[in-house]
């Protein structure tokens, strides 16, 4: 283990200290119980996205370790789904535990590799942890049927059985949830589980990972693969056919990718992919409240989420004092390294702050005006400051673009249909928000909206009990809620005569 031994703040040491003491900062991949090192193999660097200071160095591991790691997970499987629900429930509960007892230094290391605010980060550890207690209590649900026979003297029964082993790939925005979101709900239904972590964040899974491991979970029922060769491990997941299911959350592009190299092996799926949110705001809307969803929704974790609002619709009768008070908020947002009480952290590298730039600047040549930011921190280069922009049109580039960072994108309108021809213009459909004191407006626009998910007058969507997911070229399935174990699920259907 490598660990940077020079930093901007001595904060940033302290943490990765505190991390090495309690043995939570793993650097090798986790496969049948065994922690994998690269015994003078690659490695490659994970980094403060804010300083680009050397975390550590991680094992580069590829397909021949994702293809043990799915043996250990075939090889576990006969005992983990036959293991009563309630000593899965129990082994789930001593997780949660452990994970909540460690909060601190699971957010700690979340900062550190991902750049969100503290805050932020101690937000998503108690969400995904929020994950494993229900999915902990829903192992001891999973009913069958009898049904009405048809056949005399005959019994018609439907079971319900784990799918078997899954592959899992977890993005980098959200290290700690996404996994805990999958993996909880896997092994409450009785499956194991391979998981793929992204290489710019992948401390967190591990350090999530041996804490199962000491909750006490059998060896082979979690495993984990780290390495940057994503086709090559993504491609023994789609392509063998001891994996009966693939969960992944990320790019559309890649989503589609994925969903054709299963058609192989005829997988279930479930695909979390791209968004691109609507943000209405109408002109009977409290518009204090509009605005206070709108700085959680489009600068938590610096725009870098994929519910996040990417259009921010208002009516022309509010849109100059919307425009401009909202402008005056985020202006006053802290930006800093997450670690020193900051409300705006970095982009997680390059390609994002390139990307953000240059759908600013093609929005401003297209004659869109920037009211705040549009560029990055004069002394922090890897921060994007927080962006507000009017003249915003729906023909523009950065309208039909998952942005990705901290810049909200102002379209006026004129009516409640005009709003909802814009809203739905988009191949996504994954989250959408509105705000109206108008409660016929509310189940109307509601049901208008071709999105899995809707908030009306909030932005607090995301909860362990309700469906997660979206339509159209967002994705299929759902994650959390009675539905997120469906998808680990098969039905058994039996007629037994005498």
């Amino acid at each position: 283990m490598t660990i940077a031994t020079t930093f901007n703040d001595a904060t940033v040491g302290a943490a990765l200290d505190q991390a090495i003491a309690l043995d939570l900062l793993k650097t090798g991949s986790f496969i049948d119980g065994d922690w994998v090192e690269t015994s003078g193999g690659a490695t490659f660097p994970v980094l403060d996205p804010a300083t680009l200071e050397v975390l550590c160095h991680v094992a580069d591991h590829g397909a021949v370790q994702a293809e043990a790691a799915v043996r250990a997970a075939e090889n576990a499987l006969a005992g983990w789904k036959v293991t009563p629900p309630r000593q899965r429930a129990a082994l789930l509960e001593a997780w949660c535990a452990l994970v909540e007892r460690h909060k601190e230094a699971l957010a700690e290391i979340l900062t550190l590799e991902n750049g969100k605010p503290l805050a932020e980060s101690l937000a998503e550890i108690a969400y995904g942890n929020s994950y494993i207690k229900w999915y902990a209590e829903e192992a001891k649900r999973i009913e069958g049927a009898i049904l009405p026979s048809l056949v005399p003297e005959a019994q018609a029964i439907v079971t319900r059985e784990p799918v078997g082993v899954v592959a899992a790939i977890t993005p980098w925005n959200f290290p700690s949830a996404m996994l805990a979101r999958k993996v909880a709900p896997a092994l409450a239904a009785g499956c194991t589980i391979v998981v793929k972590p992204s290489d710019e964040t992948p401390l967190s899974a591990l350090a999530l990972t041996e804490l199962a491991a000491r909750a006490g979970i059998p060896a082979g029922v979690i495993n984990v693969v780290i390495g940057k060769d994503a086709p090559a491990i993504g491609g023994v997941f789609t392509g063998s056919d001891r994996v009966r299911k693939v969960s992944f959350t990320g790019s559309t592009s890649v989503g589609k990718l994925l969903l054709a190299q299963c058609a192989g092996t005829v997988k279930k799926a479930s695909m979390e992919l791209g968004g691109n949110a609507p943000f209405i705001v109408f002109d009977d809307a409290d518009l204090d409240k509009a605005i206070d969803g709108l700085m959680v929704c489009k600068y938590r974790n610096a725009g870098q989420v994929c519910t996040a609002t990417n259009r921010v619709l208002v009516q022309r009768g509010v849109y100059e004092k919307f425009a401009e008070a909202f402008a005056k908020r985020a202006e006053a947002l802290k930006v800093g390294h997450g670690l020193n009480q900051c409300e705006l952290g970095p982009l997680i590298n390059d390609a994002s702050l390139s990307k953000v730039q240059n759908l600013v600047d093609s929005a401003v040549a297209d004659g869109a005006r920037v009211l705040c930011g549009g560029t990055t921190a004069e002394d922090m280069p890897k921060h994007y400051l927080p962006t507000v922009m009017t003249g915003i049109t729906a023909e523009m580039q950065i309208t039909g673009t998952e942005v990705f960072g901290p810049v909200a994108a102002l379209i006026p309108f004129e009516t409640e249909e005009e709003a909802i021809a814009i809203a739905n213009s988009t191949e996504y459909g994954l989250a959408s928000y509105f705000y109206t004191q108008d409660s016929a407006r509310m189940w109307r626009v509601k049901d208008a909206l071709e999105f899995g998910m809707v908030g009306v007058n909030t932005c607090a969507l995301g909860n362990e009990i309700a469906p997660f997911g979206g339509v159209k070229e967002s994705g299929i399935g759902r994650e959390g809620g009675r539905e997120g174990i469906e998808e680990y699920l098969e039905s058994k259907y039996a007629l037994m005569a005498p």
